[in-house]
């Protein structure tokens, strides 16, 4: 980016275990004039050797301090599966905080928010049943799971953040979002099925609607061009809907 002021600024959370290399192609994908941010979280990706943070809300709180300085452009959020999660945490903060809030919020192949559900979790799971689930779900190389020395070192890295995933607790009462926000699935995607996903319909005051791909937990993975193109779309209508507040 030089110093034009970018049309949006968009920052995206990663899923647990991962980090923003899945994602690093996108800001080529997505309009020019957008300012894409991959974050992130400590003991991931670039930030590897940063001790990991195991509760939501703390994380949340992290990674807001993060970007507050570069809240200075109409902006949004994308979050995939725990990053999710952290994206709808991350606009609650904002609200409380009084913070410029976000035009438009993404959150995919995340379950709505709901009461907790007995029963442990996949962070709990012997180690043979946890490398099997994973192959399933997608998202993880089969070199991590396969090799012995890499299941290792990735082994507390992807537990610490299921164990954040599943003992995460929607705060007692808390409102719909004052934000847009859509909701993207995968048709197969028996982890956060579009039944589950389309309940965040009652967490945003306006809700644009949910989208569902072809494929899984991990939908985009072969091709994310679809669901950058949706993200477009969405975040284009909600920055004009915003403009158009404003001028009034």
């Amino acid at each position: 980016m030089d110093s034009t002021r970018p049309d949006l600024r968009l920052f995206v959370l990663h899923h647990a275990g991962g980090s923003h290399l899945p994602y690093r192609d996108w800001p080529a994908l997505l309009p020019p004039t957008w300012d894409v941010r991959l974050l992130d979280a400590p003991g991931h990706g670039l930030l590897l050797d940063l001790p990991q943070i195991s509760e939501a809300g703390r994380l949340a709180d992290h990674l807001l301090r993060g970007i507050e300085s570069e809240l200075t452009c109409p902006y949004a959020l994308f979050g995939h599966s725990m990053g999710g999660l952290l994206t709808y945490e991350i606009v609650r903060r904002a609200v409380g905080r009084g913070l410029p809030l976000p035009v438009w919020a993404g959150v995919s192949a995340r379950s709505a928010p709901q009461p907790a559900r007995p029963g442990g979790g996949y962070h709990e799971l012997p180690d043979e049943e946890l490398r099997t689930r994973l192959k399933l779900l997608g998202g993880t190389p089969d070199g991590v799971l396969d090799d012995p020395e890499l299941w290792d070192l990735y082994d507390p890295v992807i537990r610490a953040d299921l164990r954040l995933v599943e003992n995460w607790r929607p705060a007692p009462g808390a409102g719909p979002l004052p934000v847009a926000l859509s909701a993207f699935a995968g048709a197969l995607d028996h982890s956060a099925s579009p039944r589950h996903m389309a309940g965040w319909a009652e967490h945003s005051e306006l809700f644009l609607g949910l989208r569902v791909f072809d494929g899984g937990h991990f939908y985009f993975q072969p091709d994310p061009r679809p669901l950058l193109r949706q993200i477009e779309r969405d975040a284009t209508t909600a920055l004009r809907a915003a403009g158009a507040a404003r001028s009034r």
